[in-house]
């Protein structure tokens, strides 16, 4: 192939992919006005349940408050971003929660409420592994994001031997 024609491949499936992107966030957008959408809440209750596993409560109703909280928390770290940062992360949201993108981006067959904790980890192996740098950074930001907001929450410090902040010391004393 000609370096002309594949130049002009390459920006016409840019194109192609940035109306697709555009068109899915109309459509299905992960967040609205801050708040995580149904599909937002499907994709991070199912992140939270594979990333973070054993670390949650065991029994279903403390497991599912826990997660509850989880998601709260997934909204006030996004909402503490820069705007241009929450933009991304918005767009990543509507991607990895559609369902082209969870196919295409994820490599998870089945929607994220019927996938299992196990089918949601290889599909984030997947993605950490792949020669793609747009599915590893994607893998990433979606893991970091989990693990920041479960990490934020005091009551999980214990679990892994955090004591929790310093008092600060007035200078002088």
């Amino acid at each position: 192939m000609k370096r002309r024609t594949l130049l002009k491949v390459g920006a016409g499936g840019a194109l192609v992919l940035g109306l697709a992107a555009g068109t899915l966030a109309l459509l299905t957008p992960g967040r609205r006005q801050g708040l995580l959408t149904p599909a937002g809440r499907a994709l991070f209750a199912a992140l939270t349940e594979a990333v973070l596993g054993d670390m949650l409560p065991a029994g279903p109703p403390s497991r599912a408050r826990a997660i509850a909280g989880q998601l709260s928390r997934v909204q006030d770290t996004i909402a503490g971003l820069p705007p241009a940062m929450q933009a991304e992360v918005d767009e990543l949201i509507t991607l990895a929660g559609s369902a082209a993108g969870r196919v295409v981006l994820v490599g998870l067959l089945p929607d994220w409420p019927k996938a299992s904790p196990a089918e949601v980890v290889d599909a984030l192996q997947g993605m950490r592994r792949s020669s793609l740098a747009v599915r590893q950074q994607a893998y990433h930001a979606l893991r970091d994001m989990t693990n920041a907001a479960y990490f934020a929450d005091p009551s999980a410090w214990p679990g892994i031997g955090y004591p929790g902040p310093r008092p600060v010391l007035a200078a002088g004393g």
